[in-house]
């Protein structure tokens, strides 16, 4: 059996816009993408509400990327999707683009490092949109955030071609919900699975 890693943050785990509850396994995106991938794949779901790649998240070890990561690298996986990095962006972090792509790079390189057998994917993050300054997230998020946003696509890209990853831009695919400006409705899950089984 093959077995993929998905870590990410609340669009990998699922989080529904309209409700904050998670969506069920057959609608969210890393559900719809074991059923495509079929019973001689294991998808391991390891998305986390509030999760940073490389900012050192006050909720804990679990919240925070580059110190969960090699954790779950323990164990053998013959591919690793990557699907993180907006929560860095949040204001309390603050941090500029070259900060941000020192960080995501430093993050990328530990599965590169500790899983040198495994394919690496690496999913860019949608554009914030300025919904979120009127959702419940305008606490974490502000105009800056929404700016760095639509600049840091070329980062990951960079990245990805560096470590010879695999790489997929989501705003090129689908777009958050106005609900939240953050999250995904159904649909957007469902095309992100039926892309993301193409690349595996």
């Amino acid at each position: 059996m093959k077995r993929i890693l998905c870590f990410g943050d609340s669009n990998t785990y699922g989080y529904k816009p309209l409700d904050g509850s998670r969506y069920d396994k057959n609608t969210r995106w890393t559900g719809v993408l074991q059923k495509l991938a079929g019973e001689n794949y294991e998808i391991v779901e390891a998305g986390g509400n509030n999760r940073t790649a490389f900012s050192n998240n006050p909720d804990g070890i679990q919240f925070t990327g580059y110190k969960l990561l090699p954790e779950y690298l323990k164990e053998i996986y013959n591919t690793i999707i990557l699907a993180i990095g907006i929560n860095d962006l949040q204001k309390f972090y603050n941090p500029t683009i070259e900060e941000f792509e020192n960080g995501i790079r430093c993050f990328v390189s530990i599965a590169a490092e500790q899983a040198r057998e495994s394919n690496l994917i690496i999913l860019s993050p949608s554009h914030i949109n300025e919904n979120i300054l009127k959702s419940n997230f305008r606490f974490l998020f502000d105009e800056k955030s929404v700016e760095k946003s639509k600049r840091i696509t070329p980062v990951y890209e960079k990245i990805a071609e560096e470590f010879n990853c695999k790489f997929l831009d989501l705003n090129k695919l689908v777009k958050p919900s106005n609900t939240d400006g953050l999250h995904y409705e159904a649909e957007e899950h469902k095309k992100i699975a039926e892309t993301v089984i193409k690349l595996i």
